[in-house]
């Protein structure tokens, strides 16, 4: 098959839909012709959409915005609907991979929402979505085997989203929070990462906290 990992976060470097499609590409990767497309630098080009119009399979990973996708994959999206009604030569199987900065990863949901009824727009078939919370802990994580510990969940969706890719299958959408406890997240978050940011910006604690 065919399959397209298209990275949605508009981070250049060292972003979390990265990790996560770097995660599921070793899983895929046998048998399969893989191309990467990354939309944080520049638009796709014409000859690009219709790539992505050959493909058997898309899977789409991207960071949570506002409940909703990033405004530039937005933009992706809806000039790819054209090409894919005008262009699409077979059935596409879509798959998504969403990660959010709270620690529920059901907050998930909306964004997923919008991508199923994209592919609905468009005559594609949507085969699961796997949303993760707490997406900014990964970049600490990356040293921690993919399921175990905290990832444990993660592991697991992604195993069973990789067998459903081989197949063209569709599955329900698993939305998970890390094998963390949650005040251990929220601890670990304000003084490893907020603090620490706040710190690196020439801030302190109380600049954070105060109220305009």
């Amino acid at each position: 098959m065919k399959i397209a990992l298209i990275n949605g976060s508009p981070k250049v470097k060292k972003s979390n839909s990265a990790i996560m499609l770097g995660i599921l590409e070793p899983l895929i990767r046998t048998g399969h012709e893989i191309t990467t497309y990354h939309l944080n630098k520049k638009p796709l080009t014409p000859e690009q959409y219709r790539e992505l119009c050959r493909m058997d399979v898309l899977v789409i990973a991207f960071p949570l915005y506002v409940d909703g996708i990033p405004s530039h994959l937005f933009r992706m999206l809806v000039a790819l609907e054209e090409y894919m009604k005008a262009e699409r030569e077979g059935d596409i199987y879509v798959y998504a991979l969403i990660n959010n900065g709270f620690y529920e990863g059901r907050q998930n949901h909306i964004a997923l929402e919008i991508i199923q009824n994209w592919c609905s727009r468009c005559g594609l078939h949507f085969g699961q979505g796997l949303g993760q919370g707490a997406g900014e802990m990964m970049g600490f994580l990356e040293k921690v085997p993919v399921g175990r510990g905290p990832l444990k969940n993660l592991g697991h969706a992604m195993q069973g989203l990789a067998g459903n890719i081989h197949s063209r299958s569709v599955d329900e959408s698993m939305l998970f929070s890390p094998n963390f406890p949650r005040f251990a997240w929220k601890f670990t978050a304000t003084h490893s990462f907020w603090n620490a940011t706040a710190k690196k910006n020439g801030l302190k604690k109380k600049d954070i906290l105060r109220r305009l």
